[in-house]
Parts: structure tokens; C-alpha cells; sequence
């Protein structure tokens, strides 16, 4: 591919989502040499298929941004109630891809959209071409629609091309102006009320508020859980000179002298009195929606966002499917056979491969849906993928296999043993047959393998001994679960619940990779709405805009009328608000004054904290809350957000802070004049925040 101005006259023009797959549905089309110009800083494909020339403009993403008049642009003075049903613009973003889609359009007799098939596609590609349409009204219009970005695929999809969805744009179109609403209007309130102005404003929306509440609200379970203790009795028995365990048959004992009791037997063995062998069917998995797939991801490590954003570039490369759907069947013209051909080429799934190809291919299947086909392998990778780009490749790949593997079967063995009168149960589990999970590692396939046992019999007694435990609290929610109630619950949308929780992450509302922690923040702000009542942080009013949304989709209803219903939901919500805004405003500036209180002061004697506060000159700073009776002060950067870390500096002991942004994470001494330069760098693992939830 080179460089040169190559354009001539009349062409047909490709419109592509994003650079990458633009460059490749050129060179899948292409009969000989793709040519690459620039316009400006916008490139452009040119080639030649058929004696016909074209040209694909790729955009990157959304070119029009939506936006209030700039009246609006105030926070201060702003009547909130105004805003709510202020107007809406469509303001061009993307000015370069603009020009050159415009230069373009000028002299082409036919625009074919090319974009990702859903409503976010749909409504770039209107977009498009409106702007088209500026330089050249009477332009032909032509839709294609695919689920992979591979020769056939491609092919496929311009030898049979459609028409733009407008009702799927007007769906998209209409989440984008709502969220921007309830996103200013929300984070504007909450930000006023509380003084948190500038870059460490507060936020909100129309669904990341519910979210937020369904995790503060499951924190709050965890916090008032009372553990309450238990014991259980475990007795160790020999048989053929293999040892295995058994639990007494009562499970807890909540009593601790029940369990005592309990080993005061003398019998120097146990008799078995049962022996219940079961077999159970271990049903493969079904096939990846978008949902199962972030929650797989989750479990491996690699959060819902960036999953998600290396899913994508899979998927423009031509190594995946379109990673966002809701269907878990395989449609019949997808070419199971020719992918698991394919896949057999990889080393470590060829032996499994050729054993699907033995036989007839029938594959799980689950919900089936009109949208995208499963999320599966289309390719073979060109280059060797690294790192967690390569993770999410074996793991769709794995998981697609598994989906057309054999069920597994495992044998359970139940064995009662008397020791005296005490019943203790042993449990056995070994697999007669593994089926999908030999492809699947991330599959569990530990067995308890038991010596034969036989009703009856006598085994040998070693020891008994009695465990204390106690009941734990749930589990906080991991982002594969999050994701997973959310779509139980209607908030967002296959497409957009992974950007709800990556921009919770990068307004610092919450923490934790593994396992989600709410801040003190989170709390109050969820706090203060949950004492007044307030809707917007009910899953309700959300799941409700969510599916009329929905209907705007199938055309049962306007784009218009669903934003002007929703506009009437946040003014109801707003005056709530607004009459409590006195009682808000105080336990959100509590919270913030808590949260900003970062240590114990280093000064001997001082019993003040140290508390991040701004110099005159905007400059961030830990400085002691007896000012002026203690003037100690600390430096700090003045970029991420700052976080104490229950942890002293192995030098001078001074406490340690962590500092964050979306680009960066370090670790660090409070004081600058420590010898140690204890810091680290590393790339954030929270990706670019995206959403456009607030303004």
C-alpha cells in the first residue's frame, strides 16, 4: 500500500467505522493495489474491483457530537429546569474525516455504508451521510451488512446490499440525546450543591446512577453482615491404604458442645451403611453473546471495558465476529466445519478439531435473536497476538470449540459412614467422560477420587477434628457479574453497560479489579438520593426508557416522543431533587471532607489529618487541618486522582499514596525529600472513558 493522489472522478464510496477495518475491506475488495491518500490527517483507500473505481473514507466512529446551544455552557446560573428541555445540536466533531468525506461525496455517484451493523453503526452512518449529502444531495445511498470482516463475509455482503435502518439510528440517536440530558442536568445538581466543581466534578446519569446504587447498596449488605459462627466435624478414613475425608451428615453444628459430642466416639472404625453412585450430564456451554462473553473475560482477569476494546480490534483485524450481540445460536450458514478447519491449524486445539470433524457437527444453542450471530473465530491470526489480545483469542476460539464438543459425564459418589451412631458423608467425583472440557481449561475438571467402598465394609477411623467457620456476607460484585444484572435488570444495553462501569472507575467512584469497592463518595452520593426517595437511582425509570428505546428500534415508536417522555421523567425526578437540595448538598460535603482527609498529621504531638487542599495558584497539596497551629505541608502531583495506601514507606516511614488517571498509576512517598524515590509506573489498566453520560 503506498501513497499518492489517485482520485480521478466518478467513484463509489465506502464508508467505514473505524481506520483499521476500512484499510481491510479495501484490500478484501480490491482486484490488484489499494492506493492510500490523505486528506489532511483523514486517510482514504483507493482501488479497483470490477473496471469501477472506489474509494472507503474511514471514520472514527461518531463525527457529530450531540451538544446544547452555548447559553448552556454555564454550570453557574444555568436554570436546570431550562436545561431539561433545552435543545439539542448535532455539532461536527470529527472536522479532517469530515473535509474528506465531503471531497469525496462531491464527485461519487453512490455511498456504500459499510459501518458495524447495530444502532451505534446505524446512526454513524447517517451521519455520514448527512454530511454527504451537504456537497451532494442527489447521491445514491446503499447499506451493507456483515458479521466478520473476511473475504467471503465482505464479498457476500456487497454482492447483496440493503438499506440504512433509520429506526435503528433514531434508537441510537435518541440514547445519545437522553443520556446527555440526564447527564448534565444530574451531574450539574449534585456538583452545584455540593461545591465539587472544576476537573473533580461529581457525576451522574441516567444509568450509571442505578449502578452505582446497586454496588453501594450491596457494600452496605457486606458492612452490616453479621458473621455468625458455625463448626463442622470432619472425620479422616483409611481404606486399601488411601486416605479420604468425610463431613458429619448435620453439616454446621451452631451449637460447638453438639460438636464436641460429636467426638467422643471410641470406635476405632466406621461401617458403610450407604453407597449412592449418580451420574450427571455437564451440558457444554452455549455460544458467546456479548454478556457471557465480559463475564468470561472477567474471570480470566481482564476487565469488562478493555475486553471489550480488544474484542473489537479482533474483530476489525478479521480474526472474530462482530463482538456485539445478544444471540446465543449459530445461524446455518455460518460454516461451522470450515472454521473448526481452520482452528485445527493451531497446534494445541488440532487434536480436539479432528475429533469434531469425525462426526456430525451439532452445536449448543440458546436464545436465538435477528442480530449478529454468536461471537466466535473467523481466522487464524495473521501475526502471532501477545498478551491479553492473545488471552481473548484463545478464549473465544476455546469456547466456540466447546460449544460444538460432547457434553461431559462425571459419576458423584455418596458414601455414609457410621462411627457409632454419628453419620459422616464421603464425596466422590471422577469424569467417565470430558467432553468439551478438554478444550476448555477454563473449566473446572478437579476430581475426588474415593478407594472402592462397599456397603457394609468396615474403613478404618484415623482422626476426627472440629473446623470453626463462620457465615460470610455475599460477594461483592466482580464486572462480570455487574454486567450480568444489569442486563437482568434493563439497564444499558449490550453495547453500553461495559462503558457504564468504565466510567465509573474513571470518576473514581469505585476501585478494585476483581472484586468492585464503592469510595466514600459513592456512598454519599447514593446516600443522599436513597434518603429523599429520589428515582434516578431506581432501576425502574431506566429499564422503562430503556425498552421504549427498544420500540423506537421496530418502529413502534418516535425518536422524538421517547426523548420528550424521558425529558418528563427527569423534571419530575429534578424537583424532587431541588427540594431536598439543602439536605443533599450537606451530606455530599461531609462525605468529600471525610474522603479528603488522607492521614494522621507527621508531626509529633499533632492530632490534626492531612487533608488534599488547593493553593491559591490551583496547585494540590496535604496540608494539616490545625493550620495555622501546625503549618506542615506536602507536595503533590498535580495530575490522577490521589488515594492513601494502608502502608508506610519502607524508608522513612511517612505514609505511601497512589496516584491514577486514565493514562497512568504510581505509587509514591508523601515526602519528596525521601531517599528512597519509592515509586512505580505502570499503564492504567482503565481504559479511555468514552460514555457520554455527562457533559
Amino acid at each position: 500500500m503506498h501513497t499518492n493522489s489517485y482520485f480521478s472522478g466518478k467513484v463509489k464510496l465506502i464508508i467505514a467505522e473505524k481506520n483499521i477495518a476500512g484499510r481491510r475491506i479495501a484490500e478484501l475488495l480490491a482486484d490488484s493495489n489499494v492506493h492510500e491518500e490523505r486528506v489532511g490527517n483523514a486517510p482514504a483507500y483507493h482501488f479497483f474491483r470490477a473496471g469501477e473505481e472506489y474509494v472507503v473514507v474511514p471514520l472514527r466512529g461518531h463525527i457529530l457530537d450531540v451538544d446544547f446551544p452555548k447559553q448552556y455552557s454555564p454550570w453557574i446560573g444555568t436554570d436546570l429546569r431550562k436545561l431539561v428541555f433545552s435543545d439539542i445540536e448535532y455539532v461536527k466533531r470529527e472536522k479532517n474525516i469530515i473535509s474528506a468525506l465531503i471531497k469525496y461525496a462531491k464527485d461519487a455517484d453512490e455511498i456504500i455504508f459499510a459501518t458495524d451493523y447495530d444502532r451505534e453503526g446505524e446512526s454513524i452512518a447517517l451521519e455520514a451521510l448527512q454530511c454527504a449529502h451537504e456537497a451532494n444531495p442527489a447521491i445514491k445511498t446503499k447499506r451493507v451488512v456483515f458479521s466478520a470482516i473476511t473475504k467471503q463475509d465482505i464479498e457476500e455482503a456487497f454482492k447483496k446490499p440493503t438499506k440504512l435502518d433509520f429506526n435503528l439510528a433514531n434508537s441510537a440517536n435518541a440514547r445519545r440525546e437522553t443520556d446527555l440530558i440526564w447527564g448534565a442536568v444530574l451531574t450539574r445538581f449534585l456538583s452545584i450543591v455540593s461545591g465539587q466543581l472544576g476537573k473533580e466534578f461529581l457525576s451522574a446519569g441516567r444509568v450509571q446512577s442505578p449502578v452505582l446504587a446497586l454496588i453501594v447498596d450491596r457494600e452496605k449488605e457486606i458492612l452490616a453482615f453479621k458473621p455468625k459462627p458455625y463448626w463442622e466435624v470432619e472425620a479422616i478414613f483409611e481404606k486399601d491404604g488411601k486416605r479420604f475425608n468425610a463431613i458429619h451428615k448435620e453439616g454446621r453444628f451452631w451449637e460447638k458442645e453438639k460438636a464436641i459430642e460429636v467426638l467422643k466416639s471410641k470406635e476405632p472404625m466406621g461401617l458403610v451403611a450407604r453407597v449412592i453412585v449418580s451420574e450427571k450430564v455437564i451440558k457444554r456451554p452455549l455460544p458467546f453473546n456479548t454478556t457471557s462473553f465480559l463475564k468470561a473475560a472477567s474471570s480470566i482477569g481482564i476487565s469488562a471495558p478493555q475486553a471489550m476494546n480488544i474484542a473489537e480490534e479482533l474483530y476489525q483485524l478479521g480474526y472474530i465476529s462482530y463482538p456485539r450481540t445478544d444471540n446465543e445460536a449459530y445461524p446455518a450458514t455460518i460454516g461451522l466445519k470450515k472454521i473448526v478447519e481452520k482452528l485445527s491449524l493451531k497446534k494445541e486445539f488440532s487434536e480436539y478439531c479432528n475429533e469434531i470433524l469425525k462426526r456430525k457437527i451439532l452445536p449448543s444453542s440458546g436464545k436465538a435473536t435477528k442480530d449478529h450471530p454468536p461471537i466466535h473465530p473467523v481466522d487464524l491470526p495473521k501475526t502471532q497476538l501477545s498478551g491479553n489480545h492473545a488471552k481473548i483469542y484463545e478464549l473465544i476460539s476455546r469456547h466456540f470449540l466447546a460449544t460444538l464438543g460432547e457434553d461431559a459425564l462425571a459419576e458423584f459418589i455418596n458414601a455414609e459412614i457410621l462411627v457409632g451412631k454419628e453419620p459422616f458423608v464421603a464425596t466422590g467425583k471422577r469424569y467417565l467422560k470430558l467432553g468439551w472440557k478438554k478444550i476448555y481449561p477454563y473449566s473446572s475438571t478437579e476430581e475426588i477420587i474415593l478407594p472402592s467402598l462397599k456397603e457394609g465394609s468396615l474403613v478404618k477411623l484415623i482422626e476426627m477434628k472440629i473446623h470453626e467457620k463462620e457465615t460470610k456476607p455475599k460477594p461483592r460484585y466482580s464486572q462480570g457479574a455487574l454486567i450480568k444484572l444489569m442486563a437482568d435488570l434493563g439497564l444499558g444495553t449490550k453495547s453500553t453497560r461495559h462503558e457504564i462501569i468504565q466510567k465509573l472507575y474513571a470518576r473514581g467512584y469505585i476501585k478494585g479489579n476483581k472484586a468492585i469497592i464503592p469510595n466514600k463518595i459513592a456512598f454519599a452520593t447514593v446516600d443522599a438520593l436513597e434518603k429523599q426517595e429520589s428515582a434516578i437511582i431506581k432501576p425502574d425509570m431506566t429499564a422503562q426508557i430503556e425498552k421504549e428505546m427498544d420500540e423506537i428500534a421496530i418502529g413502534k415508536k418516535e425518536k422524538d416522543e421517547v426523548v420528550e417522555e424521558s425529558r418528563r421523567m427527569l423534571e419530575k425526578a429534578l424537583e424532587d431533587l431541588l427540594d431536598k437540595k439543602q439536605e443533599i448538598g450537606e451530606a455530599l460535603r461531609e462525605a468529600l471532607m471525610a474522603d479528603r482527609k488522607q492521614f494522621q498529621c507527621t508531626r509529633a504531638g499533632c492530632e490534626g489529618a492531612l487533608l488534599l487542599r488547593n493553593s491559591k495558584n490551583g496547585k494540590r497539596f496535604l496540608g494539616c487541618t490545625n493550620y495555622p497551629e501546625c503549618r506542615i505541608t506536602y507536595p503533590l502531583p498535580q495530575k490522577g486522582k490521589i488515594e492513601p495506601l494502608e502502608k508506610k514507606c519502607t524508608i522513612c516511614q511517612k505514609p505511601m499514596i497512589k496516584v491514577t488517571s486514565r493514562n497512568f498509576r504510581y505509587e509514591m512517598c508523601i515526602d519528596p525529600n525521601c531517599p528512597s524515590k519509592s515509586s512505580w509506573k505502570a499503564k492504567s489498566e482503565t481504559p479511555k472513558d468514552n460514555e457520554r453520560e455527562s457533559k
